[in-house]
Order: C-alpha cells, then sequence, then structure tokens
C-alpha cells in the first residue's frame, strides 16, 4: 500500500477508534437525555423558541425552549408547538425569579417534560419538590462548587457548569477554571454538563475526558439556518471576534446586577444608565429590591427582543459568548452537531 494509503487507513481507524471512545464517554449523559449526543441547546430569549429547540432535537441533540419572562399561556402554547415539530426529547429553562415560576412548573407538568432546567440562582422552597412530583429530571445550574453541593444535597438530577465565557448572563469565573473545581468533586455522584465559550469539538472532548456526561452550546447556534434570529443579528455574529462580547458592567454596587455578556454596541451605554434609574428608584423607595431585579430582568428582555426580532443591532441587545469569534457561516443544525462530534472524535481518536 502506499504512504498516502496507509495514512488514509491510519486516518479511518482513528476515526472509528475516536467516535467509540466519543459515545463511551457521552454514554451517562445520553441515557439521561434520551439523546444520540449529549448536546443541549443553551437556552436563549427569543432564539430557543420552537424552530432551533425541535432542529437540535431532531440533529440528535438536546433542544431546550427558553421560556424566559413568558407568561404560562406563551410557554403551553410554545410546548405544544415544539412537540408538533420533534418527537425527540427536549426541555424547558426556567428562570428561579419569575413571578409566575410554580404555575410554568405546572405547565410543564401538564405537557409531560422530561427535563426542566432552572437557572438564575438558588431555586425558591418548593419549587425543586414541585418539579420532580411531576416525573421530571431537574437540572440546575452551579457557578461553584459550593453551590453544587448544596443543589445536590436538595435533589436535583443534573448540573450545569457554566464559565463566564459564556453569552448572557454569567458568572465570575472562567469555565476550565470551574471544571477542574466541581468535576472531581461530584461527577460521580450526578451527570456534569460543561458550558461556556465551547466552540469546537475538541473542547468538547477534553471536558468529557476530564468527567463532563455532555456540553451545552448556545453561541454556535444562533446562526443556524432553523433560527429565526433577524438577519442583522446573525450578520453581527458572523462579523464578530472573541474580544467583542464583553460583559455589562455594574454601576452601582447596592444594586446586585449579573453582568451579562454582548457584542459591544451603544445598548451596553444604555445600560448604565438604566442601572442609574433602578437604583434611584431603590434609594427613595419607590421599589424594592425584588421589584429592581425584575425591572432589571425585564429590561434586557426587551433588548434582547429589538436585536433578535426587529434586527436593532444598536440600541438592542446582542448577547454572545467569547465563542462567537468560531461562528463562521450560516448552516444546518445538523451540519453543526455533525460537525462537532467529528471534531470530538477526531482529537479523541488521535490521543
Amino acid at each position: 500500500m502506499s504512504g498516502e494509503g496507509l495514512i488514509a487507513e491510519a486516518r479511518v481507524m482513528h476515526g472509528d477508534a475516536g467516535m467509540l471512545r466519543l459515545k463511551e464517554l457521552m454514554a451517562r449523559g445520553c441515557e439521561f437525555l434520551g439523546t444520540e449526543w449529549a448536546i443541549l441547546g443553551g437556552a436563549m430569549s427569543w432564539i430557543s423558541e420552537r424552530n432551533l429547540v425541535s432542529a437540535i432535537s431532531n440533529a440528535g441533540g438536546f433542544g431546550v425552549i427558553a421560556c424566559g419572562a413568558m407568561p404560562p399561556e406563551l410557554l403551553d402554547k410554545e410546548i405544544a408547538a415544539t412537540k408538533a415539530m420533534t418527537d425527540k426529547p427536549f426541555g424547558v429553562n426556567l428562570i428561579t425569579m419569575h413571578p409566575q415560576l410554580n404555575e410554568l412548573i405546572d405547565i410543564c407538568a401538564k405537557h409531560q417534560v422530561g427535563h426542566v432546567v432552572l437557572a438564575g440562582g438558588l431555586p425558591p422552597a418548593g419549587s425543586i419538590e414541585r418539579i420532580k412530583a411531576s416525573g421530571a429530571k431537574l437540572i440546575a445550574f452551579a457557578p461553584a462548587l459550593a453551590l453544587a453541593k448544596k443543589l445536590i444535597r436538595s435533589g436535583v438530577d443534573a448540573l450545569v457548569i457554566e464559565g463566564m465565557e459564556a453569552g448572557g448572563h454569567i458568572g465570575p469565573v472562567s469555565t476550565s477554571v470551574l471544571a477542574q473545581e466541581i468535576l472531581p468533586e461530584v461527577a460521580e455522584q450526578v451527570p456534569v454538563f460543561v458550558a461556556g465559550g465551547i466552540g469546537r469539538g475538541e473542547a468538547m472532548a477534553a471536558y468529557l475526558e476530564m468527567g463532563a456526561v455532555g456540553v451545552q452550546l448556545g453561541t454556535r447556534f444562533v446562526c443556524a439556518t432553523e433560527c429565526i434570529a433577524h438577519p442583522n443579528f446573525k450578520k453581527a455574529f458572523l462579523r464578530a471576534s472573541a474580544r467583542d462580547a464583553i460583559p455589562s458592567v455594574q454601576i452601582d454596587p447596592r444594586l446586585p446586577v449579573i453582568p451579562v455578556r454582548a457584542l459591544k454596541n451603544r445598548e451596553m451605554e444604555n445600560f448604565s444608565a438604566k442601572q442609574r434609574e433602578v437604583a434611584a428608584k431603590l434609594d427613595s423607595g419607590e421599589i424594592e429590591m425584588g421589584e429592581a431585579q425584575l425591572q432589571i430582568e425585564h429590561y434586557w428582555a426587551g433588548a434582547l427582543r429589538r436585536a433578535v426580532i426587529d434586527g436593532d443591532v444598536e440600541s438592542g441587545s446582542v448577547m454572545a459568548g467569547q465563542s462567537v469569534g468560531m461562528v463562521k457561516r450560516e448552516e444546518p443544525v445538523a451540519d453543526i452537531v455533525r460537525e462537532l462530534v467529528d471534531e470530538a472524535a477526531h482529537a479523541l481518536g488521535a490521543r
């Protein structure tokens, strides 16, 4: 056999071995989710709706509806519409501070949603029990080891550890540090998915070898053909580099604002003014802390809608993770998933 033939044969063997290893490392995550690949779609408000969610699930991953600020009746319709577009498993992401959280949990139970993802802080009293009583598996975000342990004691079924490289609301610690800190401590107790800054399959493979059962990606799916985001929003992603995705700045230390990572534009400056406005209302006693936080959340929801739906990428919020520089083209979800899987398998096969 020629030298080129031997190289080609070696690549096939490496690829086959890598794919077997990938399936082995993802087996626990796939079993937990009921999917072909343990790849969750990040829940992005206005973006992670029926079209993208069903496409991710149909491609072998696990789509997640972003409930965000939706009222119960709207979530009811969104779940029903998603079920009409896929017979594969998908989940629903609920925000813990939503004033109608219990009603949203009941909507998920009504539709027999198999997995509920809680984000935005510690689950309020009774919410974990309410979700588990419906028969759903509960996934929660753990931005620190102490919180991960507390959530496990509380009865969550799986964790997502998401680093500051992610888009949208972020914590202060990088994904690589969180993975090193949390995975060795809790990976044997519950399935753990890693998120934040993942744009290629090689990174997926590395976190799987560290003990994760799967990964979550949001930014990579924004420019999917099936994503309903406005063409202007997608163009902003295609033009951006990692350094363009910056975190918002907390203006007033008395107002606990979770930083948001987005592409730098005029909206990032407008948010500083909004913080000052809300802080003034807090000082005057016009509103209390809970209402202040909700006002900030509603502000972000509106700013994100202007960018995603209306295409106003200057006065709207273009939330994006630092992996945005790895988004090169608009393409079908199935192609994105296949590319990630092939990259991961190749990396594992070359070990």
